[in-house]
């Protein structure tokens, strides 16, 4: 993933000791570029004089730089008590997540004088930002060397890779939900109007029938099922199976490359039984593991979550979509995250083998022949965390909660993991209080913190448990 541009506001307010704003600029560029995986752009000594924001021409010739550099956040720093009026006329210019942090106050002038007031300052800012309803998180008052600074800006920059991809997102929705399954239901047009989103429609059949054209001898059919081969298991399905499966692969990739999609909501039953033969779960889970995230039963809001979800871990692991099935029967506080076959074999515990075979849900209803194509391993152990996206009435909401997979000695169906929370049960009543359907979204590692400030940037309702 390329590094988050982050634009630098250093802002001072003359008579303020200029020395000082200008140590505390050079120390805050140091600190911040130092933050792994953000570039820092800053106005130069060149472009403003001693490279510090305050007045309004520095203000426009900072609103400029950014805007060519095209700046996914901006951190605004009082270096002393900064100008207010500059700082806040370039956030409000840009319309990017905003990140303000004050510095502490130097040793005290010879002659009793204080050298910044960026105490008082920092606040003349921010009242500012809430003025303007500029939605911002505020870091602290602090050295730029203490560790809290650059804490602060990773979880800010995660939250800028969010909202940047999540505006003008393009779903791809290949097929319909299943006719009695309700928890799918989206507004097409409250995503259209709340974050300028697009959901690009793509027929089954299309996809099916591209799948069936696709050559026999073809050099990326080829090498899709050695991919295949040495990935898992395929010993309990057919040759034919197998290659349904890579030729499925095949076109959906195509089709998200080519429709330029941030995430994919796929129909994976029984048209696609009934149709094409195979159950799609680890296809899915392929496209996921390449950073092509793909949900199943056509769950648009599922797909999304996971976006942000991979987004937000800087596109460093990949999230899956999972189910709130059971409770452990013995153990407190630990659920079933489980879903059908769908998990990336990149987050199997390498314990257990990866295999692939017939889903075991769907193979009742339409054959087992039919069914092949879900894969079944557990889930690596470590942190977790699970959210999921909802929408009422046109109002937005993301529960959020993290986790602990912990390892287990079962043998189940399927790709699964026990997960233990801090309280199951507040957790469940949540969920059922206040509407949240039986999917979400789970990656390893701790985004709770990012995904929480993406909503403060977005309007949506953070639900933390």
């Amino acid at each position: 993933m390329e590094k988050i541009r982050l634009g630098f506001v250093p802002a001072h307010r003359y008579p303020y000791d200029e020395e000082w704003a200008v140590e505390m600029r050079r120390r805050s560029i140091d600190a911040l570029s130092a933050v792994p995986g953000v570039e820092i752009i800053v106005p130069s000594v060149g472009l403003i004089h001693n490279g510090l924001v305050r007045d309004d021409l520095g203000a426009r010739a900072t609103i400029d730089l950014f805007a060519q550099r095209g700046v996914q956040g901006i951190i605004i720093g009082t270096m002393t008590f900064g100008d207010e009026i500059a700082a806040v006329a370039i956030a409000e210019a840009l319309d990017v997540p905003v990140l303000v942090f004050g510095t502490k106050e130097g040793p005290f002038a010879a002659d009793g004088c204080r050298r910044s007031d960026a105490f008082g300052g920092t606040l003349a800012i921010t009242s500012g930002l809430y003025r303007r309803r500029i939605p911002y998180l505020f870091a602290g008052i602090l050295l730029p060397e203490e560790p809290i600074l650059a804490h602060a800006v990773h979880i800010f920059a995660q939250a800028c890779a969010i909202v940047d991809a999540f505006y003008g997102a393009r779903i791809g929705m290949v097929g319909l939900p299943p006719e009695r399954f309700e928890s799918s239901a989206f507004s097409e047009s409250a995503l259209i109007q709340r974050f300028r989103q697009r959901v690009v429609r793509i027929p089954e059949s299309e996809v099916y029938a591209a799948a069936d054209a696709w050559p026999q001898g073809d050099h990326r059919l080829i090498a899709t099922l050695e991919e295949l081969a040495r990935e898992a298991d395929y010993g309990a399905c057919s040759r034919t199976a197998v290659a349904k499966m890579a030729r499925l692969e095949l076109v959906l990739q195509h089709y998200f490359q080519e429709r330029e999609l941030s995430a994919m909501a796929i129909a994976c039953w029984s048209e696609i039984q009934e149709r094409y033969g195979v159950c799609a779960c680890s296809t899915l889970g392929r496209l996921t593991g390449r950073g092509m995230l793909a949900a199943c039963e056509v769950d648009v809001l599922g797909a999304l979550t996971m976006l942000t979800q991979y987004q937000a871990s800087l596109e460093a692991t990949v999230p899956h979509l999972v189910e709130w099935t059971i409770q452990h029967p013995q153990m407190d506080d630990v659920f079933l995250a489980w879903h059908c076959g769908n998990a990336p074999t990149a987050l199997a515990d390498g314990a257990t083998p990866v295999t692939v075979r017939e889903q075991a849900i769907l193979s009742p209803l339409v054959g087992a022949e039919k069914a092949q194509g879900a894969a079944e391993f557990q889930l690596h152990p470590g942190p977790v965390t699970l959210s999921r996206l909802a929408e009422y009435d046109g109002d937005y909401k993301m529960l959020i909660t993290s986790g602990e997979i912990i390892p287990s000695e079962d043998r189940l169906r399927g790709t699964w993991a026990w997960v233990r929370v801090n309280d199951l049960a507040r957790l469940y009543r949540v969920l059922a209080e206040q509407g949240f359907t039986h999917h979400a979204s789970m990656i390893h590692g701790d985004v709770a913190d990012a995904l929480e400030a993406f909503c403060r940037f977005t309007g949506i309702e953070a639900v933390r448990v």
